[in-house]
């Protein structure tokens, strides 16, 4: 069993103990035990961490073997470039020697790979760190790449292995000086220019496939486009593919074949396994004419002719391909069909495939075209998967996935394989997570997950953690489940997602308190402690929000931090104004993550009730208010109460004089005309009451003999306002003559006004009011009129709010 896995020493025991190791993770020392779960604690004051050092040109060579697909037995293939590859290369490297970087953008088997591993070996001592190879397969955001080439130039001085977080990360790789090749990239956008500007030092060849997103505008980059190959050299590059010279016959084919594959150098690798495998059926390999045919081989001595493949065999030969391979590499297609495309590692093959030298057909394969390089391993070509799937490859993909998972599940969990290897397997692992039932997935994720943890593939770790977790949960296995969100909220809380990583420790701490492990509670409670602490850091570090703060030279004084002041100080309306105190509330004591800043009311000056609004333009006080003292101009700009205050006494009087002018209307409305009998009797004349100005109100008391407020006025020259209108032409008016009668008394002797009453004077009681503002009396021009003091009614009817509306016969009475 040790020899089939290729992966255990005879002399080391099967199993081993459990494999903890202790990691530094930017501010935490992060302890992966595969058993209980991580612990996470901050670092300790004491222990700084070393500054990573460079790697030397031994340890860039190294790394850059451990980068590769590794070697496969047998002889290596040799790579040659054709004359148009061989002039993209020179200009590749041309431009990389002068710092530029380059987008090498061609369809998936136009031989970018191989370009790119000639590029590589002309830029070997360009750049002082080198030349980095990364691949970007399955790489939609720049984090793990940026990890990947620190990892690539930097080493720790000790042996425990470091993550950096984010801030250290951006410092360490702005400082490296490399050139970057960039196999599969599939970003683009923002997430391409978030690359290139981390790395300002570094030289990229970005290896991209036409249909990945385009890189913008302010990223500069040249394009290089890969083009197909032309008739001359497809038909050269098919004859060193086959090792001799092509027939008449055959380099017509290969015309055609051009045609319908646009030149791709993939096809014709591909038409060279055909014919090669072609010759070997038909005998016509150099050297075996002379061998009698059925010896050493399986094959009959009078064997058919085998024509040339048809076109259509030639543009999708993965079909007529695996049919004439070993009966072990057609079961590691099967394989790779049910993991996705993915291949594992030929030293998993044996195991897999049940034959010893199963490791074997991956160069078989590799050399008929149906697998490719992809980082440091091999997976299906660009549309064999799909063509294997159309001829039955794909029917077995679960119980082949299945295995695959049980097998790695024994081999990750095994304590003779360190986390390096495991992390080179990873998509493997992955793809078999990902096609087996729910019993393998949870038993290979958790003996998977703390490997990737342990090699700081962490972006592995996710991916196995959340496919555990859904597994262990359609499984009903609750302590599996609760493991996979302890390990899902320490990773979040190590990548600074605090929110997330709250919501994965609460979770598993409810999982774990429904299961009574007292251990995984308090690892998970001390894990949500540093997760709070964060957040309590975080809230402190972040400024806070604006305030209203007091305009700049006001005399607005505020209340310090205490209980809520019951009246504040006293605030300046205007430069020569009164003061009017203000309530102003203290504020509540600032958190300790908030500075100390005060309250401001938005208005200064706003009264308390309705009352306050018209204290000062209805003071309460008989006695008028003297006119107040123009305010000489002010140089300075007036504050907004001043303003404010001033708008607020003009309404006031505006509603002054309206509710003056109601008050007079009704007075002189509600008072009955006196009258006079004609004859010789003593001269009667008519006194007329004050007119007040504008807004001013009368000393005297109203409601006298008017002839304003006669209700018999047709024309309405009685207003009720107090105004003394002029006479009609013809008319006599008061204090000309004994016979000149009154307005609106009859001239006959005995006459009665037309509403039958006996003409009294019957003026309302009316309060009398005060202005603000004091103006001298207006008197009428009558000399015989002059305002009484006082008068005695013969009755004093109570005044209401409504006036009759003067009848037809022009006589009114007040109600």
């Amino acid at each position: 069993m040790d020899r089939t896995q290729g992966q255990v020493d005879p002399a080391e025991p099967s199993s081993g103990p459990a494999r903890v190791v202790t990691l530094t993770a930017g501010d935490f020392t992060l302890t992966v035990n595969p058993v209980d779960g991580s612990e996470i604690e901050p670092l300790r004051p004491g222990a700084e961490r070393a500054r990573p050092r460079r790697r030397d040109a031994a340890g860039r060579a190294a790394r850059d073997t451990a980068a590769r697909p590794p070697v496969l037995p047998g002889a290596p293939a040799s790579a040659r470039l054709t004359p148009a590859r061989e002039e993209e290369r020179a200009r590749l490297v041309r431009l990389l020697s002068h710092g530029r970087s380059v987008r090498l953008t061609g369809p998936s088997g136009s031989g970018r790979s191989g370009l790119l591993d000639a590029v590589a070996a002309d830029c070997a001592g360009v750049a002082p760190d080198g030349v980095v190879r990364l691949s970007g397969y399955g790489q939609q955001q720049p984090g793990e790449l940026l990890h990947a080439l620190y990892a690539a130039v930097y080493e720790a001085f000790d042996e425990r292995p470091l993550r950096p977080d984010r801030e250290e990360l951006l410092a360490r790789v702005r400082e490296i000086g490399a050139v970057v090749l960039l196999d599969d990239l599939e970003m683009g956008g923002a997430a391409l220019d978030e690359l290139l500007r981390a790395t300002p030092e570094c030289a990229y060849l970005l290896a991209a496939t036409p249909d990945t997103k385009a890189p913008s505008d302010a990223s500069h980059l040249e394009e290089v486009f890969l083009g197909g190959l032309g008739r001359a050299e497809s038909v050269e590059f098919l004859e060193a593919g086959v090792g001799r010279a092509l027939t008449e016959e055959e380099t017509a084919w290969a015309g055609d074949l051009r045609f319908a594959s646009e030149g791709l150098p993939l096809r014709f690798v591909q038409a060279a396994a055909l014919l090669r495998q072609r010759d070997e059926l038909n005998g016509t390999r150099g050297g075996d004419e002379d061998e009698e045919p059925g010896v050493f081989e399986e094959r009959p001595r009078d064997a058919a002719f085998v024509p040339l493949p048809t076109l259509a065999e030639g543009a999708a030969p993965a079909e007529l391909l695996a049919s004439r391979v070993s009966e072990s590499a057609r079961a590691v297609l099967r394989i790779a069909c049910a993991l996705g495309g993915e291949l594992p590692h030929h030293a998993h093959l044996p195991a897999l495939v049940g034959d010893t030298h199963a490791d074997a057909a991956v160069a078989e394969l590799l050399g008929c075209g149906l697998l490719t390089p992809v980082g440091t391993r091999y997976r299906l070509a660009s549309g064999v998967a799909r063509q294997l799937e159309e001829v039955g490859y794909g029917d077995p993909a679960a119980e082949e996935a299945r295995t695959a998972a049980r097998h790695y599940a024994w081999w990750t969990g095994h304590a003779s394989v360190t986390p390096e290897r495991v992390a080179a397997e990873a998509d493997a692992v992955l793809a078999a997570l990902a096609g087996a039932d729910v019993v393998a997935a949870v038993l290979l994720a958790r003996t998977a997950a703390p490997a990737f943890a342990a090699s700081l593939h962490w972006e592995a770790w996710e991916r196995v953690l959340r496919s555990g977790a859904e597994a262990a949960r359609k499984a009903g296995e609750v302590a599996e489940q609760a493991y996979f969100h302890h390990e899902l909220g320490v990773l979040a809380l190590c990548e600074g997602r605090l929110e997330r990583a709250r919501a994965e420790l609460e979770a598993s701490i409810g999982l774990k308190g429904a299961l009574a492990d007292k251990r995984g509670t308090v690892a998970g409670r001390r894990a949500l402690a540093l997760v709070t602490d964060r957040e309590a850091a975080g809230a402190a570090a972040v400024s806070p929000p604006l305030r209203l703060a007091p305009p700049v030279g006001g005399a607005v004084a505020l209340a310090a931090p205490g209980p809520v002041a019951a009246l504040g100080p006293a605030v300046p309306v205007a430069a020569t104004g009164p003061t009017v105190p203000v309530a102003l509330a203290a504020p509540v004591g600032p958190r300790a993550s908030e500075a100390v800043t005060a309250v401001v009311p938005a208005r200064r000056d706003a009264p308390a009730n309705l009352a306050e609004v018209f204290a000062e333009p209805f003071p309460m006080s008989l006695k008028p208010s003297p006119a107040p003292a123009l305010a000489p101009p002010v140089a300075a700009r007036p504050v907004a109460g001043s303003r404010k205050r001033t708008v607020l006494l003009a309404a006031a009087g505006a509603l002054t004089v309206a509710a003056l002018g109601t008050v007079v209307a009704l007075a002189v409305g509600s008072g009955d005309e006196e009258t006079t009998p004609a004859g010789p009797g003593p001269k009667v004349s008519s006194t007329t009451p004050d007119v007040p100005a504008a807004g001013t109100d009368t000393a005297g008391e109203p409601g006298g003999n008017d002839s304003a407020g006669d209700p018999a006025d047709p024309a309405g020259s009685g207003a009720g306002s107090g105004a003394v209108t002029e006479a009609e032409p013809g008319a006599t008016t008061p204090g000309e003559g004994a016979d000149a009668p009154m307005p609106g008394v009859s001239r006959g002797a005995g006459a009665k006004p037309s509403g039958g009453g006996t003409p009294s004077r019957k003026p309302p009681v009316v309060p009398p009011k005060t202005s603000p503002v004091a103006s001298p009396p207006t008197t009428s021009t009558s000399p015989s009129s002059s305002p009484s003091a006082s008068v005695t009614p013969t009755a004093t009817p109570t005044p209401t709010t409504s006036v009759s509306a003067p009848t037809a016969t022009g006589t009114g009475t007040g109600t």
